[in-house]
């Protein structure tokens, strides 16, 4: 089955959204957008992966679903997840952790130029 990229974000604008969607935009990849503040589950999925409601976390999904292909990997308990990679998954990430992502997750052929 095909893989898409899903990004948990927010309503208000965040500077790591707007990092994210650049970075996006300048390697072409298109990408569905959940918003945590207008869906009560993606909301709860969001803090029950993450432990925050850091956005964006981007997640890869079969094709059509809100859920990671596979389970994310787990944080230390009380770590931040800001650029981890998490395999499926990875949250508020700079440029450069998240072009090294989407190339990971065969998302890109190789790594965009940095935003």
């Amino acid at each position: 089955m095909a893989h898409e990229l899903v990004m948990y974000t927010r309503t208000l604008g965040c500077p790591f959204v707007s990092l994210a969607r650049r970075v996006l935009a300048d390697a072409g990849i298109s990408y569905r957008e959940v918003f945590i503040d207008k869906d009560p589950q993606a909301r709860a999925r969001l803090l029950e992966w993450v432990g925050f409601l850091s956005v964006p976390t981007l997640i890869v999904a079969e094709a059509g679903s809100v859920l990671p292909v596979s389970a994310p990997s787990p944080l230390p308990p009380g770590s931040s997840p800001r650029g981890i990679d998490r395999g499926s998954m990875i949250t508020e990430p700079d440029a450069a952790q998240l072009n090294a992502w989407l190339v990971r997750n065969h998302l890109v052929d190789e790594a965009a130029p940095r935003a």
